[in-house]
């Protein structure tokens, strides 16, 4: 039945468009974000219904307390030497990144993705995982190759799309893909690896496997319709998948809030598909580490997804093509409340009696030296603007299982130009 209101007397409909609160220029206060107690979060048995622990997905798990001890029902009680091997590990990821950043401003490449802030949601889950359960990540995530130690000079060939590359020059830099670690391709689509990876897990399910699947993505690509189809299949099917929302608060240049943040978590998001949430400190290594663990065990008996959401904060641009002077304030990365992972992790361990200043200064140089040799062996295959480091017979190579009839008739055809031009290619 129609409204007896008069129409006129309504007041005009309106949009809410969301608006970042800081801009360039403006002084900076967080004093709105929440940060709960760091053992404010109770630890749910793993076995546990999804329904009976939503208030999880609307708090912050977090383990890591300002006086730098781990304390808390999420206290995975590590040992030391395992926190210093995830220390390491994330001190490499941001000196990697230091150095390949300078090397595209030097022109050596042509594009790159710092993930500084960030080394706390590859590495510590890194650890947490077993080496053969399958990542699909985003393009943020190369701490899980560091952490699993693969080649930093393979890492680096793909970076330069150089002869070395196993890629041969197919991927944009950054968008590494390693099978024997495990390490799905990163695709430049926003949220296309999600219900890759559910499918993927519901693929081991099916086989009676053991290995689970994780994947990543950022709040801004919980938009995308990838992201809901992939909660829908593993909420149905119950697949043994960690789905990991980064939330640095930045997509590019807009902010959380066009992904729906005002509104709610991104955890809770959890609660609609009937799946386990968790939001977490993403910037608390331990805290990473133990619902990783936790999401891991539940996967691993049969109790389906978790949605992990890492409350973090990208500390620099989204890329080498991304200046975030010009829409967000300077003051930003610095007030950011939970602090830097590395900086946390490092004092939890000097303030438990395994670390010191020195050892750690000493480590920072250790690690600039070894990204220093491995970026000076990769060079030496080649880097941006030196040449075609690809045969062009090599183009359709990886492509296709089966190379269709009309690309193997171009390829003839384009290889016997360059013989007859006198400038045949050669693959060594």
């Amino acid at each position: 039945m129609a409204s007896d209101i008069p129409r006129a007397n309504l007041q005009p409909l309106s949009l809410h468009v969301p608006e970042p609160k800081f801009r360039p220029g403006d002084t900076v206060d967080f004093a709105s974000v929440a940060v709960p107690p760091v053992d404010a979060a109770r630890r749910p048995d793993t076995a546990a219904a999804a329904s009976t622990f939503v208030e999880l997905s609307y708090g912050l798990v977090r383990v890591l307390g300002e006086d730098g001890h781990a304390v808390g029902a999420w206290n995975p009680r590590l040992s030391p030497d395992l926190l210093r091997r995830m220390l390491r590990s994330m001190a490499l990821t941001r000196a990697f990144d230091e150095r390949m950043f300078r090397a595209q401003r030097q022109g050596k490449t042509s594009f790159y993705m710092k993930a500084t802030g960030e080394e706390a949601v590859a590495v510590a889950a890194a650890y947490a995982l077993d080496y053969d359960d399958m990542c699909f990540p985003s393009y943020r995530q190369q701490g899980l190759l560091i952490a699993r130690n693969w080649s930093l000079i393979d890492m680096m060939n793909q970076i330069y799309s150089n002869k070395g590359d196993r890629l041969q020059g197919k991927q944009l830099p950054i968008m590494y893909s390693v099978k024997d670690a495990s390490f799905f391709s990163i695709s430049g689509n926003l949220a296309t690896q999600y219900p890759q990876a559910v499918g993927w897990a519901m693929a081991s399910a099916a086989k009676g496997d053991t290995r689970i699947a994780a994947v990543w993505c950022g709040e801004g690509s919980t938009a995308e319709g990838d992201f809901h189809s992939a909660c829908t299949f593993a909420s149905v099917y119950r697949a043994p998948v960690i789905l990991n929302v980064v939330n640095n608060q930045w997509a590019i240049s807009s902010f959380s809030g066009f992904a729906g943040a005002e509104a709610t978590t991104f955890a809770a998001r959890a609660i609609g598909y009937g799946i386990a949430g968790l939001r977490i400190d993403g910037n608390d290594a331990l805290a990473v580490y133990a619902a990783t663990a936790w999401a891991a065990e539940r996967a691993r008996t049969n109790h389906g997804p978790t949605l992990i959401e890492h409350f973090t904060y990208r500390a620099e641009g989204h890329s080498t093509s991304d200046d975030p002077g010009q829409y967000r304030s300077e003051g930003e990365p610095n007030a950011w409340p939970l602090g830097d992972p590395i900086r946390r992790l490092k004092e939890h361990l000097i303030a438990v009696g395994e670390w010191d200043e020195d050892r750690h200064a000493a480590q920072d140089k250790d690690l600039a030296d070894q990204v220093k040799a491995a970026q000076k062996e990769a060079e030496k295959n080649g880097i941006l603007g030196h040449g075609l480091h690809q045969p062009l017979d090599t183009l359709f190579d990886g492509v296709f299982e089966e190379m269709p009839w009309h690309l193997r008739e171009q390829q003839a055809q384009m290889m016997a130009e360059e013989t007859a031009s006198g400038r045949p290619w050669d693959r060594t």
